[in-house]
């Protein structure tokens, strides 16, 4: 399986996770402003963290919402940029695609062609 990596700043915790080897890695942080300053290098410290770069990164999958407006605006936008600097493939999810927060599922949805694929645009919670 491809490395991947997934982000999810959708609630009041960021979540981050690699699939790598079959195998996959999780952490999370508050969703605080001061972690926005901090957002990239978050995603760099965790993929050092767990042994790779971004030239390991083969998909990044960020959900679109509906969730925290900042929480989403930050994390839509690193992914993006990280995306387009590295040509990662982008896809991106709803916060209904999550089930019981096993974010494997996502990998299968866009195995599927279910997922969006390169323009992401955030969808807000009220």
């Amino acid at each position: 399986m491809k490395n991947s990596l997934i982000i999810d700043a959708a609630n009041s915790k960021f979540f981050f996770t690699i699939i790598k080897d079959n195998k996959y890695y999780t952490s999370t942080f508050l969703n605080s402003r001061e972690n926005f300053d901090k957002f990239t290098l978050l995603v760099l410290n965790f993929l050092t963290k767990n042994n790779l770069s971004l030239n390991d990164i083969k998909s990044i999958y960020i959900n679109q919402g509906p969730g925290k407006y900042a929480g989403l605006k930050i994390s839509i936008s690193v992914a993006k940029a990280i995306a387009i600097s590295k040509k990662i493939n982008l896809y991106g999810f709803k916060s209904e695609h999550i089930q019981n927060g096993n974010y494997l599922d996502i990998v299968e949805l866009e195995r599927k062609n279910l997922l969006n694929k390169g323009l992401i645009s955030p969808i807000y919670r009220g």
